[in-house]
């Protein structure tokens, strides 16, 4: 398998999609992180359930990853929404997307005997250096619970990443896998978002509907686009590219949200891109 690239562009385009739901859901007026990726996660589900009739059942083989991944995806929303709470989105998101990476590499090499070469691993760690440096452009002192929260994150991605990935392959049909994928993981999530915080849930819901449906509709695209490129290409170095979203969301802040960029974040934009020469070139 290599990094051709059409492969390369897809998901970079995916990253952008990324970035898109996400700065969807910062420039959110409710202002309720957990709800408002719950409407993402919702939104998803909805696309999933329109799709699944659309795409092969998938086979046996691929059932086993499909409930695993949906297992972990439940963790991951918890996770994701208690950084969010205990810190900012600026802060929690550069951290646990970039860090990632480098953990799918090392179990990746532990687990399916991935090892990639020394270039690859350069750009893999070129990458997540920018990401990461990303996290730290306001120098002030953040809170210690989100950076354990991010990095908990960090370690339920990399895991699902894997799964996934591994459970493109045994498919044999990565938009089957992740259709299915998508419509039924959401649902434990949303039900538990529900009985959680009731009335007042449903309602935040029905207001959010579009940021849900637009969300979740990237949402679906853009992992659908890595799990194919997974099947292509090696899982870690796809890995790495698709945490560019984070880049793509400095820009759409600078530019949609008006964050401003600065030199920090020039400095970690150059780190990417040079990452991801070294995937390329390797």
């Amino acid at each position: 398998m290599e990094l051709s690239v059409g492969v390369t562009l897809a998901v970079l385009g995916a990253g952008f999609l990324h970035a898109g739901w996400n700065a969807l859901l910062k420039s959110s007026a409710g202002g309720d992180a957990l709800l408002d990726t719950t409407a993402v996660v919702a939104g998803s589900s909805l696309w999933g359930l329109l799709f699944v009739g659309l795409v092969p059942f998938p086979p046996l083989s691929a059932w086993p990853y499909i409930a695993a991944s949906s297992a972990i995806h439940f963790g991951y929303y918890v996770t994701l929404s208690q950084a969010y709470r205990t810190g900012d989105l600026s802060f929690a998101y550069p951290l646990m997307r970039g860090t990632a990476p480098l953990l799918v590499t090392i179990l990746g090499t532990l687990v399916l005997r991935e090892l990639p070469s020394a270039q690859m691993t350069a750009g893999i760690a070129l990458i997540s250096l920018g990401i990461v440096s990303i996290a730290f452009v306001q120098r002030r002192a953040h809170s210690r619970a989100a950076a354990y929260w991010a990095f908990a994150n960090a370690c339920i991605i990399a895991v699902y990443t894997l799964v996934d990935g591994a459970g493109a392959r045994a498919s044999g049909n990565a938009i089957s896998y992740v259709t299915w994928l998508i419509f039924l993981e959401g649902i434990p999530f949303v039900v538990w978002v529900v009985v959680r915080r009731g009335r007042p849930a449903l309602a935040y819901l029905r207001a959010s509907m579009w940021i849900g449906l637009v969300g979740g509709g990237c949402s679906l695209a853009a992992y659908g686009i890595v799990l194919w490129a997974m099947t292509r290409a090696p899982i870690a170095a796809v890995a790495a590219l698709r945490e560019t979203s984070v880049l793509f969301a400095a820009l759409l802040g600078s530019i949609w949200l008006k964050e401003g960029f600065g030199w920090r974040r020039l400095a970690g934009a150059a780190s990417v891109v040079a990452g991801i020469a070294a995937l390329k070139l390797g």
